[in-house]
């Protein structure tokens, strides 16, 4: 399997212990930036669209399978596959955001908790209700 990313996120957020485990927690605005090679890949991406983006967790712990959820010790231990925990085998981040605007190889979108730095591995339209 080759996976690479194609861009990165441009964040505030820098220190994972401070930033909202979710988007609705307080997640700041923040830039896709996208490498110029996918430039016609980004073509239709237009503001007032939402999409799903799919980064790499490049600061988490791969050894971990299972977690306190939230990081609460009062709550029993769970698999990993059964939370949104950054730390597990394959930290594959999902992000459903809002683009607010496009500036070239640069989206800005709304409310995204991914640390600066970011890699991103794709970006996918939403499509219908999500559940």
């Amino acid at each position: 399997m080759k996976l690479q990313p194609i861009g990165h996120v441009e964040s505030p957020l820098t220190d994972r212990s401070a930033a909202p485990k979710q988007a609705d927690e307080g997640a700041p605005d923040a830039w896709l930036v996208f490498a110029p090679e996918y430039a016609r890949a980004m073509a239709e991406l237009a503001a007032g669209q939402d999409v799903l983006v799919l980064t790499w967790l490049d600061r988490a712990d791969r050894s971990v399978l299972a977690v306190h959820p939230r990081s609460d010790p009062n709550r029993p231990e769970t698999g990993v596959f059964s939370t949104r925990s950054p730390d597990r085998p394959n930290p594959i981040g999902l992000h459903r955001a809002t683009i607010v605007a496009v500036d070239g190889f640069r989206v800005r979108v709304a409310h995204l908790e991914a640390l600066d730095g970011t890699p991103i591995v794709d970006v996918k339209p939403v499509l219908g209700t999500e559940r």
